[in-house]
């Protein structure tokens, strides 16, 4: 195999960071399990259940079915996308003003996100992201030659970021500001005063607001926020806001490529151009069985969100005392470790290899240049994430136990 390649690679490519999950499945490959100390995995968000049994057959039976095996419409199946419109009035109330003309479906919400970028924005321009940042969004940014602009979130605000801050950072090429909520990597939930406070700000600068909302199913505390419902005829929700929406999570098949967005027809006929040409199609398998199973599926994701809800009390109540909670939900805790002058980089590398615990630390989610600077806003080496939604109670347990394991075993100098 030669070792050089007789052509160039792009810039945007070149500029992107490799996927950090390999690196910390990498460096758990260097552990050593044994039968009573197996590795245990709180790296990734993925789902600790299997979906229903009525799902899985549904599933199986629409990928042996003639139909599924042609295309569909580049923005998915007309029976899915009523059906979602649906749910959209049980997730954020009957009055919510979506329908099927709002809806395009994605082969996943990342592909959801780089379509609605590529959309909105052109090499040059600009995204606001909060800072810790989902990685996949400011590497999407990067390949497309976007300028990924961070929004610095504190610990001491629970990681929720400050609309005034983030209108200090709008400038001319500013195109959309792009939040994550429940968040990802902090679980920070943001409260719906936030989120339209955000709204406004976007209506005054005329800016796109994209809200992933991955996680919603996992606040308990619903609606999420009251941005679908009309307050008043000339104010729409259609000119600014575009939603995202993962099936991945809730529904819990993260293998079978869905996703969403929730626009304006106006942005939809631009976005499924870029669909048209980078997807093809949704998957239909999925859509054909899911389209009529929605509404008899919310129980399951009740019970889901009440058990995750609950192992992030265990999780937080089972930390050793030196480790800190920052934020919590969704599927994750970003928590702040003990040892002193010590990069939360260092630290999960070490639990993986020595310990058997498998985390991301939070230098995955910062920007790398401007990182002295950053560090005076807030200690960005000291956090690392947490994914309580894929172990069940007694690894969490295992975990915490690990982690205190971890404070004598690595020679540290630790916080009193």
């Amino acid at each position: 195999m030669g070792s050089k390649l007789g052509f160039k690679l792009s810039r945007g490519v070149l500029n992107t960071m490799s996927p950090p999950i390999s690196t910390a499945y990498k460096w758990a490959s260097l552990y050593r399990p044994n039968p009573g100390r197996p590795l245990l995995d709180m790296s990734q968000g993925i789902p600790g259940v299997l979906p229903p049994v009525t799902l899985q057959t549904a599933v199986g039976k629409a990928a042996s079915s003639p139909e599924s095996f042609g295309y569909c419409s580049p923005d998915g199946e007309p029976a899915m996308k009523r059906a979602l419109a649906e749910e959209m009035k049980v997730c954020y109330g009957p009055n919510t003003d979506v329908t099927a003309d709002d809806i395009s479906l994605t082969a996943g919400c990342n592909l959801a996100f780089v379509a609605t970028i590529m959309s909105l924005a052109d090499a040059g321009d600009e995204v606001i992201l909060p800072v810790p940042w989902y990685f996949n969004h400011q590497m999407d940014l990067t390949l497309l030659g976007i300028k990924p602009v961070p929004l610095q979130t504190l610990p001491e605000d629970g990681f929720t970021p400050s609309v005034e801050r983030c209108c200090s950072l709008i400038t001319s090429k500013t195109r959309a500001i792009a939040l994550v909520t429940p968040n990802n990597p902090t679980g920070a939930i943001y409260s719906p005063s936030l989120l339209a406070a955000f709204t406004d700000l976007a209506r005054k600068h005329n800016i796109a607001l994209i809200i992933d909302e991955t996680y919603r199913d996992f606040i308990l505390t619903v609606p999420p926020h009251s941005l679908f419902t009309p307050s008043s005829p000339l104010c729409s929700w259609r000119s600014n806001i575009i939603h995202l929406f993962s099936f991945s999570k809730s529904y819990c098949l993260p293998g079978h490529r869905l996703g969403a967005i929730i626009a304006s027809p106006l942005v939809l006929k631009k976005v499924n151009t870029v669909l048209d040409c980078i997807q093809i199609c949704p998957p239909r398998p999925l859509q054909l069985a899911l389209s009529s199973l929605l509404p008899t599926i919310r129980p399951f994701i009740h019970e889901t969100a009440i058990a995750i809800r609950n192992r992030h009390a265990l999780f937080r109540d089972s930390l050793p005392p030196r480790w800190k909670v920052g934020a919590q939900g969704g599927y994750f805790a970003f928590v702040r470790h003990p040892f002193i002058g010590i990069s939360s980089l260092e630290v999960s590398k070490r639990l993986a290899m020595e310990i058997g615990v498998i985390t991301l630390p939070s230098t995955f989610f910062c920007e790398e240049e401007g990182q002295a600077e950053a560090e005076i806003v807030w200690d960005q080496g000291r956090w690392i994430r947490f994914s309580v939604a894929n172990v069940d109670d007694e690894k969490v347990k295992k975990v915490c136990e690990r982690l205190g394991e971890s404070e004598t075993a690595f020679g540290w100098v630790l916080e009193d």
